[in-house]
């Protein structure tokens, strides 16, 4: 059942990159899997905050999956600090691995903007997921109820002006 269940972290930084890369009508990050492997969903995400670092369309039109993915991390590695942790030969699979994805895309996340909006995450609620029509079935929605309770436990919290909890939040909802 672990396969099958995002966590509330992976679904906010899943929000935070559809919200980077919503201008960017060749990538569709489903996933932290199958939609990293033809380096766009990585190029876009850094291009989405730093456009000035490289031309997006030369980036997408003109190079392979391989070449896209070397570009990301060695752009993000001499602009941004983050060690090239990835080997863009192991990325351009079908299905690279996703705890690697997730790993990398949390180095970004780190020192990126982190501005994520309430409709980002609802969004990736509403994204279909693999399931199984059994017991855990039952236990995936009770954990997305317990999730939709605790963005909204969130939003209540910074939208009270008690900046002690604000400030000790580690990224800021738009609502």
């Amino acid at each position: 059942m672990a396969g099958l269940q995002q966590t509330n972290s992976e679904k906010i930084l899943l929000s935070w990159v559809r919200q980077s890369t919503r201008n960017y009508p060749q990538v569709n990050v489903i996933n932290f899997t199958s939609s990293w492997s033809d380096g766009l969903a990585f190029n876009a995400l850094l291009h989405s905050h730093r456009p000035d670092l490289f031309d997006w369309n030369a980036v997408a039109s003109q190079q392979s999956p391989v070449q896209r993915l070397d570009h990301a991390f060695n752009i993000a590695r001499q602009h941004l600090g983050i060690e090239k942790l990835l080997d863009p030969e192991d990325v351009a699979t079908a299905c690279p691995d996703k705890k690697s994805i997730l790993m990398y895309v949390t180095s970004l996340f780190q020192v990126l903007p982190q501005q994520v909006t309430m409709e980002a995450i609802r969004e990736v609620e509403m994204l279909p997921r693999q399931s199984r029509v059994t017991r855990e079935g039952h236990i995936q929605v009770h954990h997305q109820q317990r999730f939709t309770q605790e963005v909204s436990c969130f939003t209540f919290l910074l939208s009270s002006c008690c900046s002690e909890v604000a400030v000790s939040l580690p990224l800021k909802f738009n609502v």
